[in-house]
This record gives structure tokens, C-alpha cells and sequence, in this order.
């Protein structure tokens, strides 16, 4: 049986991701679930392998199509695009950031022509990004951007726990001001689609609530009374398996149980302490509503261990098997 080929961007240079990237690579988990091509620099990877000390050959290709898929091979799409003079583990370099944008953009470029059939991201820098002229604040406005998708849906799993996000990268004050019947409704129905082209079709999906007890109709806030509850109650009538707004200190766990398919997090950290608290290595993001399929770690580029070789691979490694096992459904 053919199995999905992923095809892995090394991230931000002076971080973990090549770190991590040859670990996965040389994992037995990995070869048996999925063919890799990693995109990055063969001066980096040489490297990085070096400090991990595993047992990895690189074999340079400028296509999928030319990869060696055997134990032991690292298929690398070599970009050259890291003068190692000016190169240091640990610190924000623009050159990295803009080599780290170069090694995503390769990567969509390959999955747009459905030359792979994932792409498993490893961590960038912000700070890097900006100060290599990149115009973006991160993967999710990355991948937009160059799937022309305008509003990609990001959704954690962990453990059988998925969790899609209503609002992400803005303040609470800011989050209030979104929580609308309207948008509710919208993502609600997008998520399921998005579920749906992953292969889950049947369940429920759980709308938090916003406020303690889900407000206690109106005692605590209004949001509920106001916007979630008649959103809800318009999906169910609209014919969608929706259930809420549940009080967020009950629905994760209920979720983790098996009692509903998903949950809709209203707001970042809501849903983030949720899934990390239940296992923090396991935490793959998916980014959904695109036309490719990507799954992520969902830590940082780890400056203060980079170059070291201590670095988990556990978060590259399932953020691969994830990518694996959601791609045949995927692209169908």
C-alpha cells in the first residue's frame, strides 16, 4: 500500500525545527506510516543531524518524484539559503526568518500541485519573520495567503480531543466584540464541513460558554443570552448536531470522554490550556478550510535549547502520523 508523502518545512534555522525534523525522519513510526521530503538548507541539516546524532543519509532532490524512500535516507529540497558565517543557534535573525518563509512557501508550492498530499510545519519566529521583511505574522496568514483561503479554521487534537477556535491572535476586550450570533453560525457550519473533509462525519459538536456557568442566564453576562444560545438554537433548527453553550470548565473534558465530536473554543487560551493541560506534546494544530491539508507542532522555535540535541521530537513526530492518517481522507 502507498503511503501519504508529507513533505516537512525545517522552520526557523536557528531553532529546533531541524532538530526535530531529523529526529522524525529517522523515527520507525514515522517511516512506516509516511514517505518525508524535508524542505531546508543541506548545510543546516548537516548540522542539526550531527547534533542529534542520528543515523540519516541526505539524499538532495529537486522533486518528490526523485526521493529514495528506503530507512536511513533524508530527502532534502536543498534552498542553500543560509550563509553559515552569519549563522547562530539561539538568536533572531532576519536571514533565518526569511529562509524559514522560503522553506514554506516551497513546501505549499509542492502540496498546491499535489505533489504531496500534507505538509507537517515545524516552528518559525516571529520576530525573525519581521525582521527578514516577511510580511506575515505567522504559518496561519502564511498558508492563507498562499492558498488564497481567507479565513483558515485552526483546530487542535490531542488524544481524540478536537478543538476549533471562534477567535485567535486578539485581545479578550477585542474577542467580546466577536462573539456574535452571525459568526458563531458561520464557523460553526465551516468546522463541520472541515470535519467532514477529514473523515468525521457523524457527532456532535460543543459550544463553549463564554462566561462562568455559561453566564446563569444573564447574572454573569449577557453573551449567552444575547448571541450563543440563539445561535444554537438557530444551527438546530437549521438541521446541524450542535450542542450548548456548555460551561468551559465541564465541555473539554466531556469532549475528551467522547461525549461530543468537537468543540467550539470562543476564544485562544480557552481552548490552548484546555488541550496542553491534557497532554502539551500531543497538541497537533490542523489548519482546515484550505485547499491542502497542514498539521503543525504547537510549540516554539525553543531558542534557549536549540543546537543542543535535547529537544522532543514527540509534538513533529504525531503532527506527521496526524498528517498521515487525515491526507487519504483529504484528498478524496
Amino acid at each position: 500500500m502507498k503511503k501519504p508523502l508529507i513533505v516537512v518545512p525545517i522552520g526557523d534555522p536557528a531553532g529546533v525545527g531541524p532538530e526535530i525534523a531529523a529526529k522524525s525522519a529517522a523515527e520507525d513510526k514515522v517511516f512506516a506510516a509516511a514517505d518525508l521530503i524535508v524542505v531546508g538548507d543541506k548545510k543546516v541539516m548537516e548540522k542539526a543531524i550531527g547534533v542529534v546524532g542520528v543515523d540519516l543519509k541526505i539524499h538532495v532532490v529537486d522533486s518528490p518524484e526523485d526521493g529514495i524512500y528506503d530507512k536511513g535516507i533524508l530527502n532534502l529540497i536543498d534552498l542553500d539559503n543560509v550563509d553559515m558565517d552569519q549563522f547562530n543557534y539561539g538568536q533572531v535573525n532576519g536571514m533565518c526568518g526569511k529562509a524559514a518563509y522560503e522553506y514554506i512557501a516551497k513546501c505549499i508550492e509542492i502540496a498546491n500541485e499535489r505533489k504531496a498530499d500534507a505538509v507537517a510545519t515545524t516552528p518559525i519566529n516571529k520576530e525573525s519573520l519581521r525582521a527578514g521583511g516577511i510580511p506575515f505574522i505567522g504559518h496561519t496568514e502564511i498558508f492563507g495567503a498562499l492558498t488564497h483561503t481567507e479565513d483558515p479554521l485552526t483546530m487542535f487534537e490531542t488524544n481524540g480531543l478536537r478543538v476549533f477556535f471562534l477567535t485567535r491572535h486578539v485581545s479578550l476586550r477585542e474577542m467580546l466584540d466577536m462573539i456574535t450570533k452571525e459568526r458563531i453560525k458561520d464557523y460553526v457550519k465551516r468546522c463541520l464541513e472541515a470535519l467532514r473533509r477529514l473523515g468525521v462525519k457523524d457527532g456532535t459538536m460543543a459550544i463553549a460558554g463564554l462566561n462562568p456557568h455559561s453566564g446563569e442566564h444573564g447574572l454573569f453576562g449577557w453573551e449567552e443570552v444575547n448571541e450563543i444560545i440563539p445561535a444554537v438554537e438557530e444551527l438546530k433548527a437549521e438541521g446541524y448536531d450542535v450542542a450548548g453553550p456548555i460551561g468551559a470548565d465541564s465541555v473539554f473534558h466531556q469532549a475528551a470522554q467522547g461525549r461530543y465530536t468537537s468543540v467550539l473554543s470562543l476564544y485562544h487560551d480557552q481552548g490552548h490550556i484546555a488541550t496542553k493541560t491534557l497532554d502539551f506534546e500531543r497538541t497537533i494544530a490542523i489548519t482546515n478550510g484550505m485547499p491542502i491539508l497542514r498539521t503543525s507542532v504547537d510549540h516554539g522555535t525553543a531558542f534557549d535549547i536549540a543546537g543542543t540535541g535535547i529537544v522532543s521530537a514527540v509534538s513533529m513526530i504525531e503532527a506527521i502520523l496526524l498528517a498521515a492518517k487525515y491526507s487519504p481522507n483529504f484528498t478524496k
